[in-house]
């Protein structure tokens, strides 16, 4: 249930792209709206989205959030998130990424799901995101935040409605690797080492990721069952970082092996 108006939800949308596009980030929605809930957070995210789409951008998938307990930590949040892939965050596999298109970037490492049909909840299984999966590839999702992380004065941090308005902290995606069908691997024990400059930050395994990476999409498709939409066929689904973020800035660059499943690479210019 949401407790802030309509154009309450317009007009934060519209603050936070005005924050995108300046670089300069917001203070806290919750602190500024002390009774904001978690619907609220996806109203302005869906307004959001919706001053993207007037624009010429089209939505490719959706990312999930918050899904592992290192990330969760990290965030100091304990619920999953998501929000839409927009066309315009994708980059290709070894390309340079102007530091420009952020704020404070931060890097996580991810499985990206591609479906073959779509996905509806309630009630989906693992089984279900696994049979409705055409294929599965190593990717990198660049997050920013154009609400602070934590308080500039109180140093508190933010709430899940900040981050869930704030597009799920969504911001960019690398894709590459080897791509392979869901039933070609025991994606619990896929996993990756993080290299940032040529030295391991972070190293983690799929299963961080509520058991089974597929886990994170089952609980997309339900979360979307309410408002009677569902995963499309052809949509990417980035499953959720099961490993902790790394900063980045001008210079980094940034590998992410994922051993026999190949690599996904980039640097910040």
């Amino acid at each position: 249930m949401t407790t802030l108006h309509h154009d309450q939800h317009v007009a934060l949308a519209r603050e936070l792209r005005e924050a995108r596009r300046t670089r300069v980030q917001l203070r806290h929605f919750s602190q500024r709206f002390v009774g904001m809930t978690i619907a609220d957070g996806y109203a302005i995210q869906r307004e959001w989205v919706e001053l993207e789409l007037a624009e010429g951008r089209s939505i490719r998938g959706r990312k999930i959030g918050l899904t592992s307990r290192a990330m969760q930590l990290a965030s100091q949040i304990t619920e999953p998130d998501y929000a839409p892939l927009m066309d315009d965050m994708f980059h290709a596999n070894g390309s340079d990424i102007a530091i420009e298109r952020f704020i404070a970037p931060r890097i996580e490492v991810e499985f990206a799901f591609v479906l073959g049909r779509p996905l509806r909840g309630p009630g989906a299984t693992l089984f279900d995101v696994l049979a409705a999966t055409d294929y599965v590839c190593p990717a990198i999702e660049i997050i920013d935040a154009r609400i602070e992380q934590y308080d500039r004065d109180t140093r508190a941090p933010r709430k899940v409605t900040d981050t869930i308005s704030d597009f799920a902290a969504n911001a960019g995606i690398v894709l590459g690797g080897r791509p392979v069908k869901p039933d070609a691997v025991d994606l619990r024990w896929a996993g990756a080492m993080l290299f940032k400059n040529g030295v391991i930050e972070e190293t983690g395994l799929g299963a961080a990721v509520l058991g089974h990476p597929a886990m994170g999409v089952a609980w997309l498709a339900d979360r979307l069952a309410p408002y009677g939409e569902q995963i499309a066929a052809g949509d990417i689904v980035l499953a959720g970082s099961f490993t902790r973020p790394v900063g980045g800035a001008a210079g980094d660059t940034f590998h992410a092996d994922y051993g026999p499943l190949g690599a996904v690479s980039f640097r910040f210019v």
